[in-house]
């Protein structure tokens, strides 16, 4: 049982897509073991933050999954593509994969074809566009901050938003703005 102590010389590297500083101040991650994993982080971005890699990363897989499937597939047509950079990535790189793996799949020539899976380049389902008048309130609220909520004389709001005070005062009553707001 007691042989001698051999030493090694290791690095280790580990990878998570948690916060685990958030996670060492929760509680919920032991703060010894973070610090020492913490020697020299590199943060990764999501996908989503960096659609510029989208078109090497589908051209990658294209060339991956074609070969493994034994298919040809040419080209990637420009609006599948745009269609791909234009798309979230919830589940980021693993996603993309299975995406393209799919397409090669089921295209039926030498150019993908990603057939209905991927939706339209449109707003994102969890974003909620505000209205006209939500925005025009909050320029408002904002610009009466900035100007000390004066609303007329040289430094006033009305003077900054291009409008005359009677009218921003008939706008603020509309849109439910008093000074506490």
């Amino acid at each position: 049982m007691g042989g001698p102590t051999i030493r090694v010389g290791v690095r280790v590297i580990a990878a998570t897509n948690r916060d685990l500083e958030a996670a060492t101040h929760e509680g919920r991650f032991r703060a010894d073991l973070f610090y020492r994993l913490n020697v020299f982080p590199i943060r990764i971005p999501p996908l989503r933050e960096r659609p510029e890699d989208v078109p090497l990363l589908v051209r990658y897989f294209v060339t991956k999954y074609a070969r493994k499937l034994g298919r040809t597939i040419e080209t990637v047509p420009e609006r599948t593509l745009d269609c791909l950079v234009a798309y979230p990535w919830p589940g980021n790189i693993r996603e993309l994969e299975n995406v393209i793996e799919r397409a090669v799949i089921v295209s039926r020539g030498p150019g993908l074809e990603l057939g209905e899976w991927l939706p339209a380049p449109s707003v994102r389902p969890e974003a909620r566009v505000p209205t006209l008048e939500e925005l025009e309130r909050d320029h408002i609220l904002t610009v009466l901050r900035m100007t000390g909520w004066r609303v007329s004389g040289d430094r006033g709001a009305a003077v900054v938003l291009g409008l005359k005070p009677t009218t921003l005062e008939a706008r603020m009553k509309k849109l439910g703005i008093t000074r506490g707001a």
